[in-house]
């Protein structure tokens, strides 16, 4: 694999969405992550793995805090597993973006042995947006408050569904 970092560690757990599901204990939930660079929208599943509802979105500081920030939810919410947003460019390359992506999800592995899987996020924002705007018929202010935890449960649902139909 020239040209491209790989990611190995002893506690190695970057997954196949479809893997998720048999990696999780009993009563175990999935957390979705829309990362962007100002915030992390954070959406959470029904224990049953079939509906994602958006929880709450986390002003990004430096990484140690916002893992913080994140152990916390997992910890009360009994969460097993990550769904990481996984910025792809349109034509299918990954770029920068998808980089910090798959960094970040290096980072929670080095504190924490968990399963992580990346799913394709192109445009979950804009379709959120376009829902937040046309259907819910919101404010811009408002739509800037719900935007990221949407998107990260669009995100999440997306995988579940996807659960769902193997």
């Amino acid at each position: 694999m020239q040209g491209k970092a790989a990611f190995v560690t002893s506690t190695m757990a970057i997954c196949k969405p479809s893997e998720i599901k048999e990696k999780l204990a009993k009563n175990q939930a999935v957390l979705g992550l829309d990362l962007g660079t100002k915030t992390i929208g954070v959406a959470i599943s029904d224990i049953g793995l079939m509906i994602a509802s958006p929880m709450v979105t986390i002003a990004r500081k430096k990484f140690t805090q916002d893992f913080a920030a994140l152990e916390k939810i997992m910890a009360e919410r009994e969460v097993g597993a990550l769904v990481i947003g996984l910025p792809v460019e349109m034509d299918g390359q990954e770029g920068p973006r998808a980089q910090s992506a798959r960094s970040f999800a290096d980072e929670v592995l080095k504190r924490r042995d968990m399963p992580i899987a990346f799913w394709d996020e192109r445009l979950s924002t804009a379709a959120v947006q376009r829902m937040l705007t046309d259907e819910a018929d919101l404010s811009r202010k408002r739509r800037g408050e719900l935007v990221d935890k949407a998107a990260a449960a669009y995100i999440l649902q997306g995988m579940l569904d996807s659960l769902a139909r193997t």
